[in-house]
Formats: C-alpha cells, sequence, structure tokens
C-alpha cells in the first residue's frame, strides 16, 4: 500500500497542462521586446520561467508564437478512409 502514498505536489508536477494560447504567447514576446526579463515576465503573467524561455526561444528560432507541428507515428488510415 505504500506505492499509493505520495505527496500532491509530486503528482501535480507529472500531469501535463494545456497549451498557452497564442495571445498569451503573443503577450510574452511583446513583454520581451519592450526589454523585460525572463524573471519579470514569468512573474507578472504566473508562468513558470521555464515555459517563457521555450516561448522566446522557439520565436527567435522559428519567428512566430504559433503551435509547430509535433513529430509522431504517422496515421495508419488516411483521413479519406477514415471518414467512411
Amino acid at each position: 500500500m505504500e506505492m499509493f502514498n505520495c505527496s500532491l505536489i509530486t503528482i501535480t508536477s507529472i500531469m501535463k497542462t494545456k497549451e498557452l494560447t497564442k495571445q498569451v504567447r503573443d503577450k510574452v514576446v511583446e513583454k520581451y521586446e519592450a526589454g523585460l526579463g525572463y524573471t519579470k515576465i514569468s512573474r507578472a503573467l504566473n508562468i513558470s520561467l521555464s515555459t517563457i524561455k521555450s516561448i522566446i526561444r522557439k520565436w527567435k528560432e522559428y519567428g512566430t508564437t504559433a503551435n509547430l507541428p509535433r513529430g509522431g507515428r504517422p496515421p495508419k488510415l488516411k483521413s479519406r478512409t477514415r471518414r467512411k
């Protein structure tokens, strides 16, 4: 039974969160361009520092704040077959 005896902090850190909206990511970039540092942006928008760094890094690399396509296995069924 000790297997289930884990703290709430551990459980919440394992859970995934939803993606931030494009408006929020744009706001991060806007504040960065205005000269605010990562920590100040993180505190102002209540978003983790690593998320702020990731958003700005992707913006610098790709020039956009839109969600980028992810890798993964291609679907077994084509979209046309799936509709039938």
